[in-house]
């Protein structure tokens, strides 16, 4: 696989390991309420990507290199017969990394994404927050009503706030927004695998009811690369069930671990 980058992560329990991958403009700390509720059954390693949070920024940004770089963290730090969980864009790399090289995998649960090709709905985003310079990322308040134009969804909005790094003499951010842009293509195409690429072990998908991402249509494919998959839907949630109904989703996370 392609040269890696080291990745920020945090750890958390005792036993079986358990790896989290985030989604798109998120890092770790999203995950940190799902890793407490694990921590007392598993080690919970919560995975800042590329180019998002404390782990490196590179102008690279697809999927190989991002299961790659997952590849890398699971060689060392020595980890074999893992639980890999990954929302949206980290479910593409979980994906990804189950198709291409799965020998430490023990079983794959993604949320709310399929391996087919999906809309580019971020690059507005990305653009706005573009013409946003240093200087005025100064108070999370003032950015978000920067932000309000281009993203109406006020979730959407404070999801995306959780990643800035206000300033009174110039803010940043924590995801690199320029690969990010570069980098969508990849992003929002097809998983980098063969046709023919199957992964045999367990595999799971939670979705939300009310999210479009895993659909009838993405059923084929997802049963093509992954014959032993099973759907669990968790109501009245959209893309992150995680956020939005953390009692439902949990319950249907755990019963993705005893399957």
């Amino acid at each position: 696989m392609s040269k890696a980058v080291e990745l920020a992560f945090d750890t958390l329990g005792e036993g079986p390991p358990l790896v989290i991958l985030h989604g798109l403009f998120g890092w770790a700390r999203n995950w940190q309420n799902v890793a407490r509720q694990l921590a007392s059954r598993y080690r919970v390693i919560t995975v800042d990507a590329r180019n998002h949070g404390r782990s490196t920024h590179t102008a690279g940004m697809d999927y190989t290199l991002m299961a790659a770089d997952v590849a890398a963290l699971l060689e060392k730090l020595d980890l074999h017969e893992v639980t890999l969980l990954g929302h949206s864009m980290g479910g593409k790399t979980a994906m990804t990394l189950a198709l291409n090289d799965c020998a430490r995998l023990a079983r794959v649960v993604v949320v709310d994404i399929s391996p087919v090709p999906s809309e580019d709905q971020h690059t507005p985003m990305i653009d706005a927050m573009l013409t946003l310079p240093p200087s005025s990322l100064r108070r999370r308040s003032e950015v978000d009503a920067l932000l309000r134009a281009a993203v109406p969804e006020d979730d959407i909005r404070l999801f995306l706030l959780q990643s800035l790094l206000p300033a009174e003499n110039g803010g940043s951010w924590r995801f690199n927004l320029a690969a990010l842009k570069s980098g969508m293509p990849d992003l929002i195409g097809p998983l980098p695998v063969a046709p023919a690429a199957r992964y045999a072990g367990p595999f799971r998908i939670i979705r939300g009811e009310n999210s479009p991402r895993v659909n009838a249509e993405a059923l084929p494919l997802i049963r093509h690369h992954f014959p032993a998959a099973s759907l669990h839907t968790v109501g009245n949630a959209g893309h992150w069930p995680h956020a939005e109904a953390p009692a439902d989703f949990m319950r249907a996370l755990n019963d993705c671990l005893l399957l």
